[in-house]
């Protein structure tokens, strides 16, 4: 059972795949918050996963668009005012794509056309959804976008690739277009840094398990799950954080400020 935090709010919801996908959390939580949204997602991704099953439980409506399409971003931001019958509240991107991680090739070995396809998919497509909404003038005041990032924006993480290109320059976007749209219409613009989670696309990375073992060890509360991240992509959506923006917030269970835990010492002890 919600407490209704999001009663009233409209959103699009980007990246539901399957009950792996943090976007599919997002989506269930804030149904239950009282929220209505529209779905989107690519419509390749729309054939491998299963969003009409989401949609049906909660709902809601699916637009397929293309996130690196102008034009498939304008027409799902006009389309979504009509469905849900007013200004937007909340947009969640949880969309990101390495075309050189799936392919194999080594970050010293890029094929640059992989590479801009993927910047394009992963990052540049949160500025033309934040670029169409502003044009539009789709979001109401105190309106929160957030988008998923995750630390290797800040730190190597070796087979992580070129996704972690493409997650510092989602983070420069969050906070450059969060200073403009801020100022124009007081819509807030965060991105969230999560623990690495066993989605599609992340067990995509070559050692991902080893990511995930590795976190758990170097975090104090331990890995953040999908679910928890959903929840506080809903805080970050409500009302109780309207002063909060351009920030990349931290889900990760401390790993962020951790230099070494007990737990890895004693794996190197004698």
């Amino acid at each position: 059972m919600g407490n209704d935090i999001l009663k009233g709010k409209r959103g699009i919801i980007f990246g539901a795949l399957n009950e792996q996908s943090i976007a599919w959390k997002v989506a269930e939580r804030a149904h239950e918050e009282g929220a209505t949204f529209v779905l989107t997602n690519a419509p390749i991704a729309m054939r491998m996963g299963e969003i009409n099953k989401l949609a049906e439980s909660t709902g809601s409506k699916v637009i397929p668009a293309d996130a690196t399409s102008v034009e498939d971003i304008d027409k799902l931001i006009v389309e979504s005012m009509e469905i849900l019958g007013g200004k937007i509240d909340f947009i969640l991107h949880s969309i990101g794509m390495s075309i050189n991680v799936r392919k194999g090739r080594h970050y010293t070995d890029e094929n640059y056309d992989f590479t801009m396809k993927g910047l394009d998919v992963s990052a540049l497509s949160f500025h033309k959804v934040l670029q169409s909404a502003m044009k539009h003038d789709a979001m109401n005041e105190w309106g929160s976008v957030l988008a998923l990032t995750y630390i290797a924006a800040q730190r190597v993480f070796p087979d992580y690739n070129d996704m972690a290109d493409n997650k510092s320059y989602l983070e420069s976007i969050a906070r450059s277009f969060g200073y403009h749209y801020g100022v124009a219409k007081n819509v807030r613009v965060n991105t969230i840094s999560q623990s690495p989670t066993m989605t599609t696309a992340g067990s995509g990375v070559k050692g991902f398990n080893e990511f995930i073992n590795y976190s758990e060890a170097m975090s104090p509360l331990g890995n953040a799950s999908a679910l928890a991240c959903a929840d506080y992509c809903i805080s970050m959506f409500s009302d109780l954080t309207k002063y909060v923006t351009m920030q990349n917030l931290f889900h990760d269970g401390g790993f962020s400020n951790t230099g070494v835990t007990q737990e890895v010492i004693s794996k190197f002890s004698d």
